[in-house]
């Protein structure tokens, strides 16, 4: 089967594809094709979700219950599913492009992104981290660029072009809170206790970015943009925590 050719950085849609390296977790669905935990009560059939899918899957966040759109058959690990968020809309399918799979490395993972771009582009990042290896890089290079419609680097480019985005993006939410952080010194003195805490999450954030680990900066970015909120004594928050410890 021959897939269609990567793309990266678009204004609708980006496919990737990922070398599978281990065929594990063991995932269950049940007879609609909605993921079921191993053992649920309802489920029939079982399939192999593999670690690309699984990083992908988490990149989402809070997402709807996975379905497979086409359920695996005598071959557990050839498969394709669909997921989405409020954001994004993830299809994954799992194939072998050599070796008759026959080996957990003859698989790879077409993974397709239709949404707001730097939420793919975060997605992107993510998997990367969580995977700790460049999963565009396959165990047979001319079957992988074959079954994929797509020389080496243009998978390199719609991998690396979308973290680009997402660490650019990144790195500018970053920027303006700093900003925050600047202009709000010297308020008062519960304000400046609040902003050091803010710089000390921006600098956990600027370290995460450093390691491409998206959900972590994304921690460090809400923990610093609510310690700026309840810095400023004009905001609600800072007011309320201002008249408690005047009570």
């Amino acid at each position: 089967m021959v897939g269609r050719s990567p793309i990266g950085v678009d204004p609708e849609r980006s496919v990737l594809y990922a070398q599978v390296m281990s065929s594990e977790p063991k995932t269950a669905f049940d007879d609609e094709g909605v993921m079921r935990d191993i053992g649920h009560q309802k489920a029939y059939g079982k399939a192999y979700l593999g670690d690309v899918a699984r990083a992908a899957l988490r990149s989402l966040g809070t997402h709807d219950a996975p379905n497979f759109t086409t359920e695996p058959g005598f071959d557990e690990q050839s498969w394709e599913l669909c997921c989405s968020t409020d954001e994004i809309t993830m299809r994954i399918s799992s194939r072998h492009y050599w070796g008759f799979g026959l080996f957990t490395k003859s698989f790879l993972n077409e993974i397709v992104m239709e949404g707001a771009l730097p939420t793919r582009a975060r997605c992107a990042m993510d998997i990367v981290s969580s995977l700790g290896r460049n999963p565009w890089e396959p165990f047979r290079l001319r079957a992988f660029e074959k079954s994929t419609s797509g020389l080496m680097s243009e998978h390199i480019e719609s991998w690396e072009g979308l973290i680009s985005v997402a660490r650019d993006s990144m790195s500018h939410d970053i920027s303006i809170l700093q900003d925050s952080v600047k202009s709000m010194r010297g308020l008062d003195e519960l304000s400046d206790v609040l902003l050091d805490t803010a710089s000390e999450a921006l600098e956990r954030a600027i370290e995460a970015l450093a390691d491409k680990n998206a959900p972590a900066v994304e921690r460090a970015l809400s923990r610093a943009s609510s310690a700026i909120v309840r810095a400023d004594p004009k905001s609600d928050t800072g007011s309320l925590e201002r008249e408690l410890l005047d009570y």
